[in-house]
């Protein structure tokens, strides 16, 4: 029961987003506010000027040396060239690695 509800409220999740955007924007119609008005001044162009530059200056000075080297490091080098490498294996018909070398049982005994 639970299972079917989240997949069904993950379907509508764009359709309400929508919704919601357009009701807002009703709203602030109805309450006379310019929203191209209020996004082309001066203090708010300002406000995300600022924002923008600490968002820059915290990626280049704190998240790009980590996020580089997860990057390069462990997803490209361990995940997507192992994932790779077994799609080409399955693609070939042969085993992929994590077949080859599970350990086997023998049952004949």
């Amino acid at each position: 029961m639970f299972l079917k509800k989240s997949k069904m409220s993950q379907q509508g999740g764009l359709i309400k987003i929508i919704i919601i955007f357009i009701i807002v924007v009703l709203i602030l119609s109805i309450l006379n506010i310019d929203v191209r008005g209020i996004v082309e001044s001066e203090q708010v162009q300002t406000n995300f000027s600022y924002i923008w530059n600490v968002v820059k200056m915290v990626w280049s000075d704190y998240l790009s040396d980590p996020v580089t080297y997860f990057w390069n490091n462990i997803f490209i080098a361990l995940l997507w060239t192992s994932f790779v490498d077994n799609m080409e294996r399955i693609k070939a018909g042969e085993p992929t690695t994590l077949m080859q070398n599970a350990p086997m049982v023998d049952f004949a005994q």
